[in-house]
Order: structure tokens, then sequence, then C-alpha cells
């Protein structure tokens, strides 16, 4: 099975919040986890604020953004298709970077034979995903 994790999902990996015990259940299911490019720097972004909100301690952020950095490797990084992701805002009223999410995630599931779970933790986007046909992870 493949989990394709949006950004708001992979940081729950590393920040202990609502959900962070469901996304590492079905990260350790996965055979694989995907994500679109943007996560890096969109990651990268959440610890950040965080770190300047002074919600991260200077030395606990610099341990997150290796452990992100360091795990990015074992992450299959997707490119997008900006059509469809631009369609997918027209026909779901989405916000730009979910709706490339959601564009990621259908390449790879049009592909045959592929059994992938679709994991965030906005509602928007998951029943835009949904609506997809995409199977949701719980």
């Amino acid at each position: 099975m493949i989990l394709y994790a949006d950004t708001s999902s992979l940081v729950k990996l590393y920040v202990e919040e609502f959900g962070s015990d469901a996304v590492r259940g079905s990260v350790n299911k996965a055979d694989m986890v995907a994500t679109c490019r943007i996560a890096l720097p969109e990651m990268i972004s959440a610890l950040t604020r965080r770190y300047n909100n002074r919600q991260i301690e200077p030395a606990t952020f610099d341990l997150l953004v290796q452990a992100v950095r360091s795990d990015w490797r074992q992450i299959v990084a997707l490119d997008v298709d900006e059509q469809l992701a631009a369609d997918l805002v027209q026909r779901h009223g989405l916000r730009g970077y979910d709706a490339v999410h959601l564009a990621a995630a259908l390449k790879v599931a049009a592909k045959e034979q592929v059994n992938l779970l679709f994991s965030a933790y906005d509602q928007h986007l998951i029943q835009a995903a949904s609506d997809e046909g995409l199977a949701i992870a719980r």
C-alpha cells in the first residue's frame, strides 16, 4: 500500500499533536510513503513557524529539521501536473498547495493496480480527495 501524506500529515510525525498516532500507524503499515516535492519546504516552514513562536526550543528545532531532512530520503517525492491542480482548484475550491497535493496523489492513484491511501488533516481537502475517488486514511 502507498500512503500519500500531505504536509499536514507529515508534520505530525515530528510534532506531537492530534492525529500523530494515526499518521505513525499509517506510515508503519505502508509499503511506501509518497508526497509532493512541495512538502519539504512546507514542513520546514511549519517547524520554523513553531520555533519563531517559541513553541519549540532551539536545540529541539535543530534536531527536528535534521530529522525531516534525513527522513526525506525515504519518502517518494512526486512532481505535479499543474494543469490538473488548477482544475482541482476550480472543481473543489481548494487552496493552491492543497490542489497540488491532491493532483500528485491522483497521478499515482491513476496507475493500474496501485493501492493508495490519502492522508491529510484539512477537511476540505479530505472531502475533495474522497470526491475524486481516493481512499482516505483514518
